[in-house]
């Protein structure tokens, strides 16, 4: 990585100074991904943050090809998701809907292969720019389209959502005793393959500094980017924020917030392990863990262990985001305990909302607090140290007043449309 690369990663705002007007809907964009598309009554769903990012790149791109895996109702994933029909996105006169197979069993990808890929070899024709999200090895189509586009001498992007053979890593005790014997014998395979393809490419897009610092070293043009659906309104407006500071001086107790999938990497067990030590440190709370998932009933058990029942609630699947965004809003602390490296979303829509993240650290959220802070970050796995320092802030309400003042300040950095914008004319310069 070069000296301007590196530079350029750290960047956030455009490429150039010129009117965005002047780089709207030029060019045609191919985006092979591994997002979920449904078959519903009315034609293909996709989920509500796919939707909005869509027609960011449709105010970017004068056509776009999205590329997403079909998922038969019978493969339907555990967790709650808000589907919408394609057909009635804004932008759907500009957006194609390209439905691949579902094939992460060896012999299903093997079966798909060359059809599959012939199908995305014509689409890479047809269009002039490409960026492909890597993330697996069988069944990774935009892992595929990398190598179709680079055997017809095209220059693409790859795009990384997290350090994903690290995460599979990191879960293999999860899991059951023939899918943690592939998994074993196919990462380093992955880890090869993926690095592979990232030297490549053109551009490497990887989002949150987690992903940038595993894979940067292996792209010619890495850039650290963030993945998010906020927009100026969505920002905690000043009357709430001073309202909220005031709320945190005056010593009531505290609000604290998670809004999640109730997994593994996200470390829910830890979560109410930190509470719990609060508690016991006599710090006044009240908890939410916004999200569903496969660990509810565990951590149903451990509230009524920890007999916190009265002082945590588990809201379940909340569909509306904006009642998300408010729950933010109202909240003192964002507690997190994410065990993997990865970039959610969700640090920053909290910062966005003038709450501050209290959680493990890691590079991710590291960077996001590097310009203005707006939270405290504890060593990963350490749910004592980290109900220690809530019990901190909730001893220093001075302090804790100017975490969510320096929380919103962060958040500022945080707009879809520049960010969007940012990554349109990165695909248009690169590929």
């Amino acid at each position: 990585m070069n000296a301007a690369t590196e530079d350029q990663a750290l960047d956030t705002a455009p490429l150039s100074r010129r009117d965005a007007s002047e780089t709207l809907q030029q060019g045609s964009v191919l985006l092979a991904t591994a997002v979920r598309l449904r078959r519903g009554p009315r034609g293909l769903q996709i989920d509500d943050q796919t939707f909005a990012g869509l027609a960011r790149y449709a105010e970017n791109f004068r056509w776009v090809k999205f590329a997403g895996i079909a998922l038969d109702s019978e493969k339907e994933e555990e967790t709650s998701v808000t589907w919408l029909d394609v057909i009635d996105h804004p932008h759907a006169d500009r957006i194609e809907f390209i439905a691949l197979p579902h094939a992460y069993r060896i012999s299903s990808f093997l079966r798909c292969y060359k059809r599959t890929r012939s199908v995305l070899g014509d689409h890479i024709r047809q269009v002039d720019h490409l960026c492909f999200t890597l993330g697996y090895l069988f069944g990774d189509w935009g892992a595929v389209a990398a190598l179709e586009a680079d055997a017809q001498g095209r220059k693409f992007a790859v795009w990384f959502d997290r350090v994903e053979h690290d995460v599979i890593a990191r879960t293999l005790p999860t899991l059951n005793f023939r899918r943690r014997i592939k998994e074993r014998a196919t990462l380093p395979i992955m880890k090869r393959y993926h690095r592979y393809l990232i030297g490549r490419s053109a551009l490497g897009l990887f989002q949150g500094r987690d992903t940038f610092n595993a894979y940067a070293e292996a792209s010619s043009n890495p850039v650290c980017m963030y993945d998010v659906h906020t927009d100026e309104g969505d920002k905690i407006s000043p009357e709430d924020l001073r309202i909220k500071t005031a709320r945190a001086m005056s010593g009531a107790p505290l609000r604290i917030l998670y809004a999640g999938r109730a997994a593994e990497m996200k470390g829910p067990e830890d979560w109410i392990a930190s509470l719990a030590e609060a508690a016991t440190r006599g710090v006044k709370f009240k908890a939410r863990w916004l999200g569903d998932g496969p660990l509810l009933p565990r951590m149903q058990a451990l509230l009524e262990k920890t007999g916190l029942t009265d002082r945590v609630k588990l809201m379940g699947h909340v569909a509306d985001r904006e009642t998300v965004l408010q729950a933010m809003r109202e909240s003192d602390l964002f507690l997190f305990c994410h065990k993997t490296p990865e970039s959610p979303r969700c640090l920053i829509e909290s910062l966005v909302s003038g709450c501050p993240i209290v959680g493990y650290a890691s590079p991710y959220p590291q960077d996001l607090l590097s310009l203005h802070g707006g939270g405290t970050l504890t060593p990963l796995d350490d749910p004592a140290e980290l109900g220690l320092k809530i019990a901190e802030l909730d001893q220093n309400r001075q302090t804790l007043a100017k975490d969510i003042q320096n929380a919103a300040l962060s958040g500022m950095c945080f707009d879809e449309a520049t960010l969007y914008l940012r990554r349109a004319e990165l695909l248009k310069a690169f590929t």
